[in-house]
């Protein structure tokens, strides 16, 4: 059933016996103009030469972008059902990606309803096309387009809920108060929510207003609340793509070229391999041959033994060497310096390589699909959902409004889910055998033919005279990174696809929104200079900030040993506000800046500005070997205005911390004629645990107003930290990344893909 809140009368006659369904039509708080008039008067520090705000990054961030564009049909987002035993259940128009949505949004719904945190129920929303920019779950936008159409869709259910009871029994809504889910009058009758639920469908009402909670009265958001999901993910009982037993679908997996984005030429035993042991089925679809079978471990069998001809791939040619070398070149001279300098002026200029980094997801790529009787249904992970329900609809040549694609949670994602590899692929198996399938992508193959974060290179010059930074440049020559997915509907997908301009100017517009530099360095200039190279790039997490500002907070920390002066000092006199100097004050008294170290170990530490947050960390380095190096100690400070979930935000800036010191000491892949080397995480030294810190503190500041984003923002700052202690701990300045990127396995042939130990599951209790 549907109400529209703006109306006087239910707007479907009929009433549900069961439930009651709020559909928020009421505009939510469209405010964005306003806070971006104001969000470009930073302070300028007295003793920096002053740099005009960055328009497109500073003044105007990607979350602004994601918010401006999907703001016509943000009053959407929420459907709120109340059901008559008081929980209330709210489809969730993101992905749950291990950020913690699924726990913070619930709580702005139940602090906004006044209902106890377990009421809420938060599945994940099927792909919903009339959201049209609406259903993406990227560039850590979720918490600030959703704070708000979240809070008014709550409180327009408790609004309406309450006139129910005030009309029940005949007394002022003004004179009821609310609960824990349960509406009190002065004589003390009280009723519930879910005993009003079915009422609250019919009840003839005049327009209420939707007012809501004062900040002041907040009790759940900026609390600590440990994840809802916890429990059952740590348990094992929570239910991945993988886990699912939809009728009929078989386990499935796609036999892969031996190089990336290679062909199928000929299978020549497709006929053998369907006789062998449990084999259903084999097809060939265009990015390899699939087997379907009773059991994966049948199907993985079939994979292997299959007897193909490949074509070869886009990359074959390609190595480390030779995409580097591109790299550097598309930088080219320099130029002119774009201010004049001073004789006495000097010159600083710095050059850092970065190797191709995977997502490296603990589940690896999956979809379940059910393709039949010109219709499909897909059960995947994905962040863009729509984005996924129109490429499925465009290969199997279906309507969009054929194909249903149900999101389901995903193990890990840092940007890999913003793309529907597998959840296309599946579609074309099921389609191609006319049975459903459950997609799985070994390991192997999720490392070697999945997405990347693409190979850089860097090259920064600054100007700078005896105590001023006089210009600040930075070149950033990149792999291009493919945005196919757009922003979640048709028009940005197709855009990005356009030969020779698409992609690159949605990157260019990507990177501009996302990076600025937080210093009064003058004449500030950041350029993207995108390579193209015909392999499966996509945005890692912290996309481009991930380099350009780590690079950044590198050299801030050579300027400052060039002017003779502390790091901390020297960014504090050339950051351009109070808040964000804040920030660095506590990170260093809290981290004990400057305390003497030993021989072999030193401190350092990086500044971070983006998403509407600031974050500074400090870390600790034990680099008495230099080719093995070990961060010790970390402290991180972050304000990221308004906490939802305080213990959220510190595991998203955990998470950002092992991340950071990965791409600074082990985390990277190797490319060599067309195939990365690496095949699964015995090989791609991502940090373990032995690699992590065992003193880790965490500090949220508090705030107020709309919260920012806080998905990828710690990754750059802890990156920087960790390579400035190892700088000042060893007396090396590194130039490539990862520091350590030594190949030190035996690579698996490409080919047949490695058989995993196979263990009996102990039972389930």
């Amino acid at each position: 059933m549907v109400f529209d809140p703006t109306k006087k009368s239910p707007t479907t006659p009929a009433i549900g016996r069961r439930r009651f369904l709020s559909y928020l039509l009421a505009a939510p708080t469209l405010t964005v103009a306003t806070e971006l008039a104001l969000a470009g008067a930073a302070d300028s520090a007295e003793a920096a030469v002053p740099s005009p705000p960055q328009l497109i990054g500073e003044t105007v961030d990607l979350q602004d972008v994601i918010n401006v564009i999907g703001a016509p049909t943000a009053a959407l987002l929420f459907q709120i059902t109340v059901h008559e035993d008081g929980t209330v259940t709210v489809p969730l128009p993101r992905a749950e990606v291990g950020q913690g949505l699924t726990t913070s949004v619930p709580m702005l719904i139940a602090e906004e309803m006044d209902i106890p945190l377990a009421n809420v129920k938060m599945p994940l929303a099927d792909a919903r096309p009339e959201l049209l920019f609406g259903q993406l779950t990227g560039g850590s936008s979720s918490m600030t387009s959703l704070y708000g159409p979240a809070r008014l869709a709550a409180a327009a259910a408790r609004t309406r809920l309450v006139a129910t009871a005030a009309l029940r029994w005949g007394l002022s809504r003004d004179r009821l108060t609310v609960s824990d889910g349960v509406v009190h009058a002065p004589d003390g009758r009280s009723a519930s929510f879910g005993s009003l639920a079915v009422a609250a469908v019919s009840a003839k009402l005049p327009d209420l207003p939707v007012v809501l909670k004062p900040e002041s009265e907040f009790k759940l958001i900026g609390s600590r609340v440990r994840r809802l999901d916890g429990h059952r993910i740590v348990t094992g009982t929570n239910t991945y793509t993988q886990d699912l037993d939809v009728a009929g679908a078989k386990p499935c997996l796609v036999r892969r070229p031996p190089t990336i984005n290679g062909t199928v030429e000929a299978v020549h035993n497709a006929d053998a391999v369907k006789r062998m042991t449990g084999v259903i089925d084999v097809a060939v679809i265009p990015t390899g041959v699939a087997v379907l079978a009773e059991t994966f471990a049948m199907a993985l069998d079939g994979m292997n033994a299959i007897d193909a001809t490949w074509g070869p791939g886009t990359v074959d040619d390609e190595s480390d060497e030779t995409v580097r070398r591109k790299l550097r070149a598309a930088v080219g001279p320099l130029g002119d310096p774009p201010v004049t300098l001073p004789p006495e002026a000097g010159t600083l200029e710095m050059e850092f390589d970065f190797a191709f980094l995977s997502h490296a997801p603990l589940e690896t790529n999956a979809a379940v699909a059910d393709v039949r009787d010109g219709r499909a249904e897909v059960w995947t992970a994905v962040q863009v959902p729509t984005s996924a329900q129109e490429n499925i609809a465009r290969e199997l040549g279906l309507p969009q409004t054929s194909v249903t694609v149900h999101v389901m949670p995903s193990g890990g994602s840092f940007g890999r889910r913003l793309f529907n590899d597998a959840a296309v692929e599946a579609a074309q198996i099921s389609q191609a055998m006319g049975k459903p399938v459950k997609l799985i992508w070994h390991r192997t193959d999720d490392i070697r033919h999945g997405r990347v974060h693409p190979a850089k290179h860097h090259k920064v010059r600054v100007h700078y005279g005896q105590d001023q930074v006089l210009s600040y440049e930075h070149w950033n020559a990149a792999v291009d990174t493919s945005l196919e997915h757009g922003f979640g509907e048709a028009l940005t997908t197709a855009v990005t696809k356009i030969p020779a301009v698409g992609n690159e100017s949605v990157s260019q517009i990507m990177f501009r929104s996302m990076v600025h530099c937080p210093y009064n360095f003058g004449a500030v200039a950041t350029h993207l200079h995108e390579v193209s190279v015909p392999m499966n790039t996509g945005s890692w997490r912290s996309v481009y900030s991930l380099n350009v500002r780590g690079v950044e907070e590198i050299v801030v920390d050579e300027l400052a040993r060039r002017l003779h002066k502390d790091p901390v000092v020297f960014r504090r006199d050339f950051l351009k506000d109070d808040r964000q100097r804040a920030v660095l004050d506590k990170v260093a008294a809290e981290g004990d800046w400057g305390r003497p170290m030993p021989d072999g170990f030193a401190q350092g530490v990086a500044f971070h500005d983006e998403m509407k947050g600031v974050l500074a960390c400090l870390v600790e380095i034990d680099a008495r070997d230099p080719g093995k190096p070990r961060v010790v100690k970390a402290v991180m400070v972050v304000d990221v205005g308004r906490p939802i979930n305080v213990s959220g935000i510190e595991a998203q800036a955990l998470g950002g911390l092992t991340d950071g010191i990965s791409v600074a000491l082990r985390g990277g892949l190797h490319l060599r004629d067309g195939c990365f080397l690496e095949g699964s995480y015995h090989n791609f030294h991502f940090a373990r645990q032995k690699n992590s810190p065992t003193d880790v503190r965490i500090f949220v500041q508090p705030g107020e107003g709309q919260p920012g984003g806080m998905g990828e923002f710690a990754v750059p700052v802890s990156f920087a930290a960790v390579v400035n202690a190892y700088r000042r701990a060893t007396g090396i300045m590194p130039a490539s990344f990862p520091i350590d990127s030594e190949v030190d396995f035996e690579p698996y042939p490409p080919g047949p893909v490695p058989r995993p130990p196979m263990r009996p599951l102990p039972a389930r209790t």
